[in-house]
């Protein structure tokens, strides 16, 4: 997995101990999907709401966002930064 940080931050967009951010709901399905191709991009911190778990396809080009109940949303409403 690629290290990159935050550009905000000194922090890793998926930092060591993303397992214990994640759901079970979450982890279950972030192994189904990346039999697949698919793979963690980031986390992002919302204040106050649960963290954002940010999936991409191998190709780079489709996104799709970890729900806390395990699906997968592939039409999320979010912003990407450059």
């Amino acid at each position: 997995m690629d290290r990159m940080h935050d550009k905000r931050r000194a922090t890793p967009v998926v930092p060591d101990d993303v397992l214990t951010m994640l759901t079970d709901m979450q982890k279950i399905a972030l192994r189904r999907i990346e039999n697949f191709g698919w793979q963690l991009k980031f986390i992002r911190h919302p204040s106050f709401e649960p963290p954002l778990v940010v999936v991409e396809n191998s190709t780079g080009i489709n996104i799709g966002v970890l729900e806390e109940d395990g699906g997968v949303n592939l039409n999320p409403q979010i912003v990407l930064r450059d």
